[in-house]
């Protein structure tokens, strides 16, 4: 088969950026103009005009969990007052938009329940409720966003653990995620044995839309001088890393029997490490693809990025968080022998990895291949110290589409890791490449109303800045009173 010079550049420009072709729906648009498309998205993210944007008020509490998910919708959840949010943020025409609240006791109305984590997915219009009832036994009620029952593609009212019996330990703790037709739930669960100090952790998986019931567990322990925290994430439709001082991979997709281990890769120290989401987690959603002339794009599970942090727990002025920023690829390229024996940081991490440090109060977030970070001009001494944004794109067409805008970072970079209580250790070396620019026509007070957080889609920047301004949650006027934020959107 013959294929022109547009189309062979078409196919490199795809591959260089990460993505994916999901779909095609109209072949009337020529190769030479989606190929000029793409390119033209990609240099837009050298060049973002932080002063062009829309602001859309966001009524919010202190404690609320908050996000901007696939769709252009944000949400939140506050546990402790039992309410949860979603709202559109200036979605386009053709786009779904839900705009709803959830007041105290809608979320779950259970006797005697506690709600341990909600997870909402707009793509498929489903709400996931984890919640505890009399300290014991744990369900994952499913929904639907835009109204009340069960979700109609749904298996079931609710998902069932395999330990749901009256001898099982009491949940903790629990962390609710989604990827298309998977649902997951990490609990911590309380040691029974009172002369240790170890961590039991379960997690558990689900066919949402195929059972109530799944035999898909991976538990373990996490030993009690240990630092770490445990975390998980999905990488594409068919495998999960599971976070604690080390990163293992499973292959799922049987919820019959246990996931598959394929690899633990080694950090080179323990860490407490989070993982940071992207706004929709790898291939998840339709919501989020871009979109150009008839062709849908998504980002490539194998080629992607993902961000752990490695947080400090000391409060000084000279303390510092670890952020890795992680090729996924690494993730798919394994060898036979990988399950063997655990992979050494000497082995996968430094040509993998790029590790940056922040002293204070920076903020971060990826999608793609991209990450934006917020990083500080000035001191926490000082009163008025102010930020700025920086862009970084590690995709291997990055170069060319930046046409002289950014910096090109090839050459490895060494920074000194340090434990959660600050002991330092060596330097350590990491050589990711990327393409940086600093968004600096603007700058951001990080006094009290200064910038809070900040998401990055495939389409635009969103800014979350405070105010002091209150507002009652849902129009009701016998409902505890909210602060209202500043939600900005730029366009790329």
């Amino acid at each position: 088969m013959y294929l022109s010079s547009s189309e062979l550049q078409y196919i490199v420009e795809i591959s260089g950026q990460r993505l994916l072709v999901i779909s095609n729906t109209d072949n009337s648009i020529p190769i030479s103009k989606r190929l000029q498309l793409l390119r033209d998205k990609a240099h837009a993210w050298f060049k973002v005009d932080l002063h062009s944007f829309k602001t859309v008020p966001i009524t919010r509490s202190w404690g609320s969990r908050e996000n901007i998910i696939a769709g252009e919708h944000f949400c939140l959840w506050d546990k402790l007052e039992d309410t949860a949010m979603i709202c559109s943020v200036l979605p386009k025409p053709s786009q779904q938009s839900i705009q709803r609240n959830w007041l105290p006791g809608t979320l779950c109305s259970v006797p005697h329940s506690l709600n341990l984590d909600v997870f909402m997915d707009l793509a498929q219009n489903l709400i996931a409720v984890a919640y505890v009832v009399d300290h014991k036994t744990v369900y994952i009620n499913l929904g639907a966003l835009d109204g009340d029952g069960v979700h109609p593609q749904a298996a079931g009212e609710k998902l069932f653990l395999s330990d749901d019996s009256e001898n099982c330990p009491k949940t903790m703790f629990g962390k609710l995620k989604g990827f298309g037709r998977y649902i997951a739930l990490l609990r911590l669960l309380d040691n029974e044995n009172r002369a240790s100090m170890d961590k039991v952790w379960q997690l558990q998986i689900w066919d949402w839309k195929y059972s109530t019931t799944s035999n898909s567990i991976i538990s373990g322990v996490v030993p009690g001088p240990s630092d770490a925290t445990i975390d998980f994430c999905f990488l594409g439709n068919n495998r999960l890393l599971v976070i604690t001082d080390d990163l293992n991979l499973y292959s799922i997709g049987n919820m019959s029997q246990t996931p598959e281990f394929l690899a633990c890769f080694l950090m080179p120290i323990p860490f407490m490490l989070q993982y940071l989401p992207p706004m929709d987690d790898i291939g998840h959603s339709s919501q989020s693809h871009l979109q150009a002339q008839g062709t849908i794009y998504t980002s490539d599970p194998a080629h992607q990025l993902i961000c752990l942090i490695a947080y400090s727990t000391r409060t000084n002025f000279d303390s510092s968080n670890q952020v890795f920023i992680i090729s996924t690829r690494i993730f798919f390229n394994l060898d036979a022998m990988a399950a063997a024996a655990p992979i050494l940081w000497q082995h996968w991490g430094p040509s993998n990895t790029r590790l940056f440090r922040y002293s204070h109060n920076f903020k971060i977030h990826i999608n793609g291949n991209r990450v934006l970070q917020v990083l500080p001009t000035g001191t926490r001494e000082e009163e008025n110290w102010q930020s700025i944004l920086q862009l970084m794109d590690f995709s291997p067409l990055a170069v060319t589409n930046r046409r002289g805008l950014g910096r090109v970072v090839k050459e490895p970079s060494g920074a000194y890791i340090c434990t959660s209580t600050g002991e330092c250790g060596e330097i350590l070396e990491t050589s990711l490449p990327y393409v940086q620019v600093v968004l600096s026509g603007r700058k951001f007070n990080c006094a009290s109303r200064g910038l809070e957080n900040i998401w990055i889609d495939k389409d635009r920047i969103y800014i979350l800045k405070r105010d002091r301004e209150h507002a009652t949650f849902g129009g009701d006027p016998n409902f505890p009173s909210r602060f209202i934020g500043k939600l900005e959107v730029v366009d790329v």
